[in-house]
């Protein structure tokens, strides 16, 4: 594979532009980057967790790094550190989801990941599916519902998942089983409207999209369901990568998430998910959800899948300054 884009050391000024005006970063010799982390979504801690690791490897690349927790006043931050790019390493409502992004195009700064639509679209669950069904790529039957009704009765035949239709990182999951006795009493984290959808048995499988290149598929192993502790706690999950699956199927993972990736249309770093039905082969395997701000934890996905591709982690940051731009 190729290996990341990284700045010309050759003192040559005219290559040194170029550059700059392809990945839309500043002509400051030291770039000053803002990394973006906190912020009030439900996933706040794996954010500050995700800013961290990556503030530090960005610095030892060589940048110049200001930690920013995203309150409300991020707008004001930003405008006063004035930094030549933005790391976005929010995850959840107001990072992931086209709101940053919105404040950081008004401002002017380049910025990492995906931009104003594709965030919206990629964390919109059944707009998202929309998409993906324009695209032929493979998803199973889902249905929005109010959570009273979900609570009252069975919206879909069981077995199947009602999940908050504008979360990540499977905040509020709940399976209902073929077996169950009556529909989930969804809790207090729920929002009012959910999606409830066919369960899709199988395998956890995932690939990242690093710019316009797919990298590899992990298997993910776990004792029950891939939720937010087996993400994001030590122990909470195996991953084999590459993992040991037929080349057709590594091969469709690899395919699916690239169009996901393009069909959205994304930019930077994004990955996808997918169940896979071993028994019925490629026909067994379906496209979940397409995340464009994957975890940069010490346990997360992408980084490993880089560092299997021979991309380290300080690499990997680096590449995503060097690819930040507006109007992404």
């Amino acid at each position: 594979m190729n290996r990341p884009l990284k700045k010309p050391n050759n003192n040559d000024p005219q290559k040194d532009r170029e550059f700059e005006a392809q990945v839309g970063m500043s002509s400051r010799a030291n770039p000053t980057v803002a990394v973006l982390m906190g912020g009030p979504s439900a996933e706040r801690e794996v954010s500050l967790s995700s800013g961290r690791e990556c503030a530090n490897a960005l610095r030892d690349a060589g940048y110049k790094v200001v930690e920013v927790d995203a309150g409300l006043d991020v707008a004001a931050r930003l405008q006063e550190i004035k930094p030549d790019v933005a790391f976005n390493a929010l995850h959840g409502k107001w990072g992931e989801d086209g709101c940053v992004q919105g404040i950081l195009e008004w401002l002017g700064i380049p910025y990492t990941h995906s931009g104003v639509l594709a965030s919206a679209l990629a964390m919109d669950k059944e707009r998202s599916k929309a998409v993906y069904c324009s695209a032929n790529l493979p998803v199973v039957e889902s249905v929005l519902a109010a959570k009273s009704e979900v609570s009252s009765r069975h919206v879909l035949a069981p077995p199947y998942v009602a999940k908050p239709n504008d979360e990540g990182s499977s905040v509020g999951v709940y399976i209902v089983h073929e077996a169950a006795n009556g529909p989930p009493q969804l809790g207090d984290e729920m929002p009012d409207v959910v999606m409830v959808e066919v369960f899709a048995p199988g395998r956890e499988l995932t690939t990242t999209v690093m710019g316009d290149r797919a990298l590899c598929v992990t298997d993910i192993i776990t004792d029950g369901w891939y939720d937010y502790h087996a993400k994001y706690e030590t122990g909470g999950s195996r991953h084999v990568v590459p993992a040991d699956i037929p080349q057709e199927i590594t091969n469709a993972c690899n395919d699916y998430a690239l169009r996901a990736h393009n069909v959205l249309g994304c930019k930077g770093l994004s990955r996808t998910d997918f169940r896979w039905d071993e028994s019925k082969g490629l026909e067994g395997l379906i496209l979940l959800e397409t995340n464009t701000q994957p975890g940069m934890t010490p346990t997360s996905l992408s980084p490993e899948q880089a560092e299997t591709c021979g991309i380290s982690f300080t690499e990997l940051c680096a590449w995503m300054v060097e690819d930040a731009s507006c109007r992404r």
